[in-house]
């Protein structure tokens, strides 16, 4: 079987969206579980001054939220090119993704407009790091061949 110069081309666009999906979601999901879960538990075991820590925290944690936004846009963006705009709603990734994106955005404004409220913002963070966990269970968009290409 002959391919086109379609298919090929084809081929490689979706191998391409694929690896920037892992790429992204590695960033993101990992950098989130990293520095909550391992990078500032085991900062604070080093005998650092607390408020040190604290510091490190509130530049780190909002940079990260940004990262995770961009991220996962970026995700938004692959899938609708995949599988179209009702993606969005009807697939669990675009779900999880509009989740992720409505958090970031949660956080961002209340840490900038009430930044009394800390358990918002862990929520916030915490809930973007699940939903990150969940959309790595999910399969990889691969696109969609046209039928009749290998």
């Amino acid at each position: 079987m002959r391919l086109s110069r379609f298919a090929i081309s084809n081929a490689v666009g979706l191998r391409a969206a694929s690896v920037a999906w892992l790429l992204t979601q590695t960033l993101w999901v990992g950098g989130l579980w990293l520095l909550h879960f391992l990078l500032l538990p085991a900062i604070a075991k080093t005998g650092l001054a607390p408020l040190l820590i604290e510091e490190l925290d509130a530049t780190l944690r909002p940079l990260l939220v940004g990262l995770a936004a961009v991220c996962a846009g970026l995700q938004v963006l692959i899938l609708l090119i995949d599988r179209g705009l009702t993606a969005l709603w009807r697939d669990s990734r675009g779900q999880l993704l509009l989740v992720v994106i409505l958090a970031a955005a949660s956080y961002l404004l209340v840490r900038s407009m009430l930044p009394g409220l800390q358990q918002w913002l862990l929520f916030s963070y915490l809930a973007m790091a699940f939903c990150g966990l969940l959309l790595v269970l999910q399969p990889v968009p691969r696109g969609q061949e046209p039928p009749g290409t290998v």
